[in-house]
């Protein structure tokens, strides 16, 4: 009896040890699928934008990139915008909601947005950060821009063999070095083809205020202008232009449904690739802080859209100018160049990145003095 009791315990007792060993085992593979679960989780990517998404304009166009992005990493990233932000306060409230509801990365898409940009992401260190025309950066802040200039001198020429009144209009929102690149750069390529060119310029102190660009471009109009262009958000001056009876080159996006016989060209933005790009560099782990200042030979800015009314010879010089801008033998800022006052910037060679980040002056062709502002 006392074999068989031992027998029974031994059998019992090894039972035992095996059913706690099948319970223990299965832990490794409950951690491995969590892990899992975790990395097919998709990366969430939230924008900000300064004005409202629209039909065309300057967050139309970055919002074309989101969706671009969206379609190219389907399945793998989720998004999220807000729209209207005003710069300053506002814009930090959201970046920082945007980082606290667990985007992973965020871009912000104002020039205004860089100092609210770079506070939260103090804050957020696991969270990457882009920020859109601005140039501070961090160890998770990135930032990255477009050469608008490049499509801006293309469009001069089209506008400067076009005007019969040798007046173009600009209306601009703040005089900082991107909207004086662009006011500078459509000068120059006006009085290459047309020396007697002269461009007025109405600052609106908006990046969007439809009203504003409407009265800038009417006043414009009075001055003698009969082709207009803007660095403002909305299709408010291509509207005016297309009421009026003139000529306009849009910004941004191509325009011509808000303005079908006033558009002769457009100078549009294309951000989607860059998103794409980005958005990748995090899902695999390789996102590393840059400064990117993009231009047509990455296919980030065009002049498209151009109006039949323009002659074949005026767009052959505009194909070649553009393919030189593309290879590198044409720069819109080679000299010589003066300012509006006399004075010579530069004689020979092309403004450098870094000349070209300080500009704070007209040059010859356009009327008027920079107001005090920029930045």
């Amino acid at each position: 009896m006392k074999l068989t009791f031992r027998l029974i315990a031994a059998v019992a007792a090894a039972l035992l040890a095996a059913a706690c060993g099948k319970q223990e085992a299965p832990a490794p593979k409950t951690e491995a699928k969590k892990e899992e679960a975790k990395k097919a989780e998709p990366l969430k990517v939230g924008f900000v934008y300064v004005s409202p998404v629209g039909d065309a304009g300057w967050t139309a166009q970055h919002d074309a990139g989101r969706r671009e992005m969206e379609q190219a990493l389907a399945g793998k990233v989720v998004t999220t915008f807000v729209e209207k932000v005003p710069e300053g306060a506002d814009a930090e409230r959201v970046i920082r909601d945007l980082a606290a509801q667990g985007n992973k990365l965020i871009f912000t898409t104002s020039f205004g947005f860089m100092n609210p940009t770079i506070k939260v992401a103090e804050e957020f260190p696991d969270v990457k950060f882009e920020h859109a025309t601005g140039y501070k950066t961090a160890a998770n802040v990135g930032t990255y821009n477009i050469r608008f200039y490049e499509g801006r001198y293309l469009a001069g020429i089209v506008a400067g063999r076009m005007t019969k009144t040798n007046t173009l209009g600009y209306v601009a929102a703040f005089p900082i070095p991107e909207v004086l690149q662009g006011i500078n750069a459509f000068t120059l390529g006006a009085r290459s083809v047309n020396p007697k060119a002269q461009v007025r310029v109405i600052w609106v102190n908006s990046w969007y205020d439809p009203g504003k660009e409407r009265d800038a471009a009417n006043t414009l109009i009075g001055q003698g202008a009969d082709v207009l262009t803007h660095h403002t958000d909305s299709t408010a001056v291509v509207a005016a232009a297309e009421e009026k009876g003139k000529m306009a080159v849009a910004y941004h996006s191509n325009m011509s449904k808000f303005a079908p016989k006033a558009q002769i060209a457009a100078v549009t933005h294309h951000w989607g690739a860059y998103y794409t790009k980005v958005a990748q560099s995090v899902l695999d782990g390789t996102w590393k802080p840059s400064n990117l200042w993009g231009g047509m030979k990455d296919g980030m800015i065009k002049l498209e859209a151009i109006s039949p009314s323009v002659p074949k010879d005026v767009v052959d010089l505009v194909k070649a100018k553009e393919a030189e801008i593309i290879t590198g033998k044409c720069h819109p800022f080679t000299g010589p160049i003066r300012t509006n006052t006399g004075k010579e910037v530069i004689a020979s060679g092309h403004l450098t990145d870094e000349q070209l980040g300080k500009m704070d002056f007209y040059v010859e062709g356009v009327v008027g003095k920079v107001p005090a502002g920029g930045s």
